[in-house]
């Protein structure tokens, strides 16, 4: 399978015999040799794709594509919405066209390594993600030497998830776990006292309302360890315009059912707090 967004489509387009092109999306600094044959693209694999195919993928700025046994296919899903990922390195994914990640300023790498460096995620410690996504937050914290449990409600995301090469240890490190289902039932299924640190990225507020809810931060509390360590992103939706602090609420709720040291991380866009 070779990936390929517009910046790759145009490449092509500007070659006259061949060019040679990163094809995992920048995965690796590896490069492969695509040939330009009779108005057609031939990948190493034998793939023909036809030049007016590369010119609509070229005008494509925000998707990825990938090339397999001759054909190209959009890395989408239209099935109870719809699902892609969106062509930032490493790819974001997009829902109903709602990004996942913030990609303003900052790309999806930048953006999991803010997040979790709230936390510091440390070698032998158990780790929960609340909401998977692409799995970037699982990936790096099992880098960094931690089990890592991580949960996902939505199939679809889970397939985009395959599809994406930046994803791939999702599958293949033994120490993350993948969990279907909605956080807020699954955290009950865990024992007093689990994990070491949480990190809780949830969609946002009027897509998850109860992933925000004092009831589940009571869960979140139950699971963790003494001096366990929770980062929340939060976001400020409507703080421009309405003025509203969807965070200060976070927060007063966090503090009711347990947590201490609760406080903003401006950089990250959420609020950290401790169990007693």
């Amino acid at each position: 399978m070779f990936w390929i967004t517009y910046r790759e489509a145009q490449k092509i387009l500007n070659a006259k015999n061949s060019v040679s092109l990163n094809l995992d999306l920048e995965k690796t600094s590896k490069t492969w040799v695509v040939e330009i044959v009779d108005n057609k693209a031939v990948f190493p694999d034998g793939s023909e794709i036809d030049l007016s195919i590369m010119e609509k993928i070229a005008k494509d700025e925000s998707t990825v594509y990938f090339v397999r046994d001759g054909e190209v296919y959009k890395a989408a899903i239209s099935n109870d919405g719809y699902y892609k990922l969106v062509s930032t390195i490493p790819p974001t994914i997009e829902i109903n066209g709602i990004r996942m990640h913030r990609t303003k300023d900052t790309n999806p790498y930048k953006d999991t390594l803010e997040k979790i460096n709230t936390i510091k995620p440390k070698k032998g410690e158990f780790i929960l993600d609340t909401c998977m996504g692409l799995g970037y937050t699982a990936i790096e914290c099992a880098k960094r030497g931690a089990r890592v449990i991580t949960i996902e409600k939505n199939p679809n995301v889970l397939e985009i998830a395959k599809i994406n090469p930046y994803s791939e240890e999702l599958f293949t490190n033994k120490n993350i776990e993948v969990r279907m289902g909605n956080a807020f039932d699954v955290v009950k299924e865990f024992e007093d006292g689990t994990f070491d640190a949480i990190v809780h990225d949830p969609p946002r507020f009027s897509l998850a309302g109860e992933l925000y809810s004092e009831e589940f931060y009571r869960e979140l509390y139950r699971i963790l360890k003494p001096g366990g360590r929770l980062f929340h992103y939060v976001g400020n939706p409507g703080k421009k315009y309405r003025h509203k602090d969807l965070q200060r609420g976070v927060m007063e709720r966090l503090r009711n059912v347990g947590f201490v040291d609760v406080k903003r991380v401006e950089e990250a866009l959420g609020v950290v707090g401790k169990k007693v």
